[in-house]
């Protein structure tokens, strides 16, 4: 039986949906592009403002022929996004004792959970210790923690007391912590002694150590570093018992071995100086768990976040207070169609924007119960993800294509082990994901039953911009749908013209929507330079897109990621979607390569699944695919084997490095933020037996 192009949403959700028909989006999308004052002011009126926003709510200048760039949010308005995400959901909502985070840890059984209530009083006293340091309103702060509650702890105390937040990937380099220290003038450093991935140990606190000195070296010595005890806490060796208040009982519950040589294994030496370090708890020992919150205008500067940059230099996005919050919460609660008694996990890293927006902020100012997971999700064994869905029942799944690709190379069993019954929603984010691992998805982890809301957006957007809502969007497996509210996408050609209808190119947006970024921190000419040089009086967004004849959105991977074979413009996520249709390949990476008549052509990595051999007879077969799916301008000239390939650390396949081997060329510039390096010798062997 063939498969249906389209999925309608499933009764069962339409049924108590927010948005329960696209009849109903439409309205209300109509209505947030000619009334975006009117639209945001009605949501605004669900948070609390000290100064209420003032019509017209929003000013921008998206044109560079006319001056400078900027955008505004409710300027004037005055507001704290911790307040609202906790002292409203405490005080209002009367829902203190409800669990704010179930936080997994690395091992199974290494587990917590702390509520609303109890959130407060912990972020409150750590807001404290900070002003007890001089951190003062507008100050920034680099946190550079694993998946712990304290990094949310760490994050809301500074938005309460109107201090900027840098939060730094916890896998990323002591250099790439120190540019961004550097970049961004932060006044203090928050870290760690160290964490458990999988059956590695990280000792962040002498990464720190290393990105410290280098700041000294370069003439910003940071005076300040405080340190959480994670692996090294009293409560670590313990029988199982402890009723400690969270975090509690870490790697000593369910772990088969000797607990004292597991938990001395965990422990990472800690070196110390006592004129720059300070312990997390010894800090907050005496601190009040009362904090009056800094009340902030709504264009205040909330977070710093850095992205890759094309020039190799990280760019400092920069998001601010109101416009960020109504959005994050808004998506939150239509695109997962979040109810009181759902039980949310995002698997995204705080250390991303996906883990700011809808593992922090989105979620909190909604008052939901999310899962807060350390782990790796194939460890300590591949069904990990399930056996947490179970646990927890978990409704809401929000997780990266790369995971799913990873996790469908192991087949069905070990997802069907769990019953999964609790599921509702699940989400996908990072990247396009290819119609074969949506379909997997949908067919295998949702049992046909659970809508997929395929989600793009982008560091810079702050929140989801185009998606479907599962009450009330059919959707095509591989496509992002339609606009979310507020957004008003539009594609253009090369020559930066509108196309109308079918069509494929540039994907920019028309209008600001309230949590679009503001600037490049400290650079603002290279934020006008970025994404409104090129195409005066849009955002761009840097990615291709295609609409089809129905108006559906498909993302069609970034514009750098585009081929130009023989004057046809290719798409690389095309290319890859076709050759993991293949049942040997479970993931695919398409590059361009230098072809002395075609200008470039296509060299193309797989990943095969397990039991699967790479042999002259399956490349045959995947370019005859390929051709059979795209065309014959599209037949790859080279198809490698590649057993791994080069990614960050939040799952995104590095082109780029990708680029380099296909060449041969060594010379790969910035590999800090690669999950592995090992991948990269193995790539260049099996290129010699591709190439000669």
């Amino acid at each position: 039986m063939s498969t249906p192009d389209v999925f309608p949403p499933a009764a069962e959700v339409a049924a108590s949906a927010h948005i329960s028909s696209f009849q109903k989006y439409e309205e209300m999308y109509g209505r947030s592009v000619r009334e975006p004052s009117e639209f945001w002011g009605e949501i605004a009126n669900d948070f609390y403002w000290r100064v209420p926003p003032a019509q017209p709510f929003f000013k921008y200048n998206f044109d560079v022929t006319k001056g400078k760039i900027y955008i505004e949010w409710m300027k004037g308005a005055v507001t704290n996004i911790c307040y609202n995400v906790l002292d409203r959901n405490v005080n209002d909502k009367k829902q203190g004792d409800k669990v704010a985070f179930y936080w997994e840890g690395n091992e199974p059984g290494d587990a917590t959970s702390i509520t609303y209530a109890e959130l407060l009083k912990k972020v409150c006293q750590f807001a404290n210790v900070l002003r007890s340091q001089g951190v003062k309103k507008g100050d920034r702060v680099s946190i550079y923690m694993p998946m712990v509650i304290e990094l949310v702890v760490a994050m809301l105390a500074c938005a309460r007391i109107g201090a900027v937040h840098s939060i730094v990937f916890a896998g990323f380099s002591a250099e790439s912590l120190c540019d961004r220290i550097l970049d961004s003038h932060c006044s203090l450093l928050i870290t760690a002694d160290g964490f458990l991935r999988g059956d590695k140990l990280i000792n962040l606190k002498q990464i720190a150590d290393e990105a410290l000195k280098k700041c000294s070296e370069k003439n910003y010595p940071l005076k300040k570093c405080m340190v959480l005890k994670h692996l090294g806490r009293d409560d670590l060796i313990c029988d199982g018992t402890s009723k400690s208040s969270p975090p509690c009982k870490r790697l000593c519950q369910n772990i088969q071995g000797n607990k004292q040589d597991k938990a001395k294994r965990a422990v990472p030496q800690t070196t110390w100086n006592p004129s720059v370090d300070l312990w997390w708890h010894e800090l907050v020992k005496n601190a009040s768990t009362e904090c009056e919150p800094e009340w902030c205008d709504a264009e205040d500067q909330l977070f710093i976040l850095y992205t890759s940059g094309s020039t190799g230099k990280p760019k400092g996005v920069v998001h601010t207070v109101g416009g960020y919050m109504i959005f994050t919460a808004t998506t939150f609660k239509y695109v997962f169609d979040y109810h009181h008694d759902d039980i949310y996990w995002c698997t995204a890293d705080i250390g991303w924007i996906t883990g700011h927006s809808y593992l922090a902020y989105g979620p909190l100012a909604n008052g939901a119960t999310s899962v807060l997971f350390e782990g790796l999700p194939i460890y300590p064994d591949i069904s990990r993800m399930w056996q947490i869905i179970d646990k927890y029942s978990v409704s809401k799944f929000y997780t990266a294509p790369t995971a799913i690709r990873l996790l469908m190379k192991y087949g069905e069993e070990p997802v069907k082990r769990y019953s999964r019954k609790s599921l509702k929603i699940l989400g996908t984010v990072g990247e396009p994901i290819n119609p074969e691992a949506w379909l997997w998805y949908y067919n295998v982890v949702g049992e046909k039953r659970c809508p997929i809301v395929d989600t793009f957006w982008q560091t810079e957007t702050g929140g989801h911009v185009l998606t479907p809502l599962p009450g009330a969007t059919a959707t095509k497996p591989g496509s992002a749908t339609f606009p979310f509210f507020g957004v008003v996408p539009a594609i253009l050609n090369e020559s930066g013209e509108e196309l109308e209808g079918e069509a494929e190119g540039y994907l920019v947006f028309k209008q600001p929507w309230p949590a679009l970024m503001r600037t490049v921190y400290g650079n603002h000419e290279r934020f006008e330079t970025t994404y409104f040089k090129k195409f005066p009086g849009y955002y761009v967004t840097g990615d291709g897109c295609r609409r089809d004849k129905d108006g559906y959105y498909w993302i069609t991977g970034r514009i750098d990621d585009m081929l130009n074979v023989s004057g046809h413009l290719l798409s690389t996520a095309e290319v890859e979607s076709a050759l993991v249709e293949h049942s040997s390949v479970a993931e695919a990476a398409a590059v361009s390569h230098p072809h002395p008549v075609k200008g470039e052509c296509l060299y193309c990595f797989v990943t095969l699944r397990d039991g699967h051999e790479f042999t002259s007879s399956l490349t045959d077969q995947l370019k005859k695919l390929v051709r059979e799916k795209i065309g014959p301008i599209a037949t790859p000239d080279y198809i490698q084997n590649a057993p791994g390939l080069p990614k960050t650390r939040s799952g995104k396949i590095m082109r780029r490095v990708l680029r380099k081997i296909a060449k041969n060329d060594r010379e790969l510039g910035d590999t800090s933020t690669l999950a592995d390096t090992t991948v990269i010798n193995q790539l260049f062997e099996n290129r010699c037996k591709t190439i000669h």
